[in-house]
């Protein structure tokens, strides 16, 4: 997957803050649930689950804040051993919260 450099706005309704649109370099749209954010070694990453996913798969993105929030860069991780750890993180913080089967 691309690297998701600008986040595009969209009103989703205030019962529906934790989802966001994103768009990847090639200028394609993609939704996403945030599922949780997981500090990691002095670096924040947006555990995500894409809308259109069957396979209940999530993405893990670093977030590169901006002065605005609302900018906040999204960036892929290239290194599995670090998006593995990062993912261990998220099982035990949301331990009882999901099903990891």
């Amino acid at each position: 997957m691309s690297d998701f450099n600008e986040r595009e706005s969209e009103e989703f309704g205030e019962d529906n803050e934790n989802y966001i649109t994103l768009t990847d370099d090639d200028g394609k749209d993609i939704s996403f649930e945030i599922l949780d954010t997981i500090e990691y070694q002095e670096r924040i990453f947006a555990v995500l689950l894409p809308f259109e996913d069957t396979e209940d798969e999530v993405v893990i993105l670093e977030v590169i804040p901006a002065e605005d929030p609302e900018y906040d860069d999204f960036v892929s991780v290239e290194d599995e051993e670090l998006l593995n750890a990062v993912f261990e993180e998220f099982k035990k913080k949301n331990e009882g919260e999901f099903d990891f089967d």
